[in-house]
């Protein structure tokens, strides 16, 4: 006698979370296998559909192709830059005057330009901070990047560090109109050896890297945007696990999966323009770090073992349970399921 459960066959093979209808139920089994719906993905506030990013729940509530109920009401009480749903049009409009920041770094990221400043120190301090470069170019035909000034700020959007770089090998552009730097700037600035010390030693805060510890430990959060390359660039290597970047963050990727500039992710998401003329990197700095804790102060649900990686999870939809699994409901296969990428929301816990 098949004891498994019966479900209307009109839900009984649609995904609780992203609501795809499957004609068979292996599958829906096989497609909760791939797709790790969990708590963490981006969702609509008014049907409840899961998106992989923030940009397809975008496209569901005001995109050229969007859920004709959803659209409605997000139109009347959505903020269209967190997406959140709000009680009323009031409320709406009282939560998205603040939801929209402002540009107003102009004044302390042009004190960076007065030279060196250096308040890196080892011990206590921000736990968070982020990192932006400006690249000169270098080789015959000026195409290689070479880091000649960076900034590191604090979750207050304090100047840490700023300092003219002077690269190993010469500069052959200066890129001046978009990165203001003249060789002047460089002629007596700190050496990238001298740079690359300081950013590392300030970033371990007194733990050896391959000692560095995601939970409990001294070390830093990073944050940026493309700080695979900023990274490279200064010749500093860090654990994976302390950076926060932008550009790869699934929730933060188009649709179709590549990256977002950080001139469109500040636009978008946080109300205002940025890298309009010279390019500033405490500007840049501003504008991660505020993507960054907009998006760690989520409200998520908390659970145990969140990730689909945790070991207490590998079996969750394992090959061996599949006649488990078909007798599920598709809200007990969304229940068990477990995000593949770690939400910044975790931080804060």
């Amino acid at each position: 006698m098949d004891s498994r459960i019966k479900y209307p066959e009109t839900h009984r093979n649609k995904c609780a979370a992203c609501f795809r209808q499957f004609n068979k139920l292996e599958h829906l089994v096989e497609h909760m296998r791939i797709s790790y719906h969990s708590v963490h993905e981006p969702t609509c506030g008014i049907c409840g559909k899961h998106c992989r990013s923030f940009e397809s729940l975008r496209e569901h509530l005001i995109g050229p192709l969007p859920k004709h109920e959803c659209r409605d009401i997000f139109a009347n009480r959505g903020c269209k830059f967190c997406l959140k749903v709000l009680e009323s049009p009031y409320s709406q409009r009282i939560h998205q005057e603040r939801c929209q920041l402002s540009a107003n770094t102009g004044l302390i990221g042009r004190f960076a330009n007065l030279g060196i400043r250096d308040n890196l120190t080892i011990g206590k301090g921000p736990q968070v901070v982020a990192l932006a470069c400006k690249m000169a170019g270098g080789g015959s035909d000026g195409s290689l990047d070479l880091c000649a000034r960076v900034c590191i700020i604090d979750e207050r959007e304090n100047i840490l560090f700023h300092s003219y770089v002077k690269p190993p090998i010469p500069v052959t552009n200066y890129r001046y109109e978009t990165t203001g730097i003249r060789p002047e700037y460089l002629r007596d600035a700190m050496t990238m050896r001298q740079v690359q010390r300081r950013i590392q030693d300030f970033l371990c805060n007194g733990e050896p890297v391959w000692k560095i510890r995601p939970k409990s430990g001294r070390a830093r959060i990073l944050v940026g945007h493309g700080l695979d390359h900023d990274l490279e660039s200064l010749q500093v290597e860090y654990r994976s696990e302390m950076i926060r970047d932008t550009e790869k963050y699934p929730p933060l990727m188009k649709t179709s999966k590549l990256s977002n500039s950080l001139k469109y992710l500040t636009q978008a998401y946080l109300g205002y323009e940025i890298q309009t003329g010279m390019q500033d990197p405490y500007e840049d700095c501003v504008a991660t770090m505020r993507l960054y804790m907009r998006l760690r102060s989520q409200a998520h649900k908390i659970e145990e073992y969140p990730l689909a990686s945790d070991p207490q999870n590998k079996n969750n939809f394992a090959s061996w349970r599949q006649r488990e699994l078909e007798g599920m409901s598709p809200d007990q296969m969304l229940a068990i399921s477990r995000s593949d990428y770690y939400c910044w929301c975790l931080d804060s816990i």
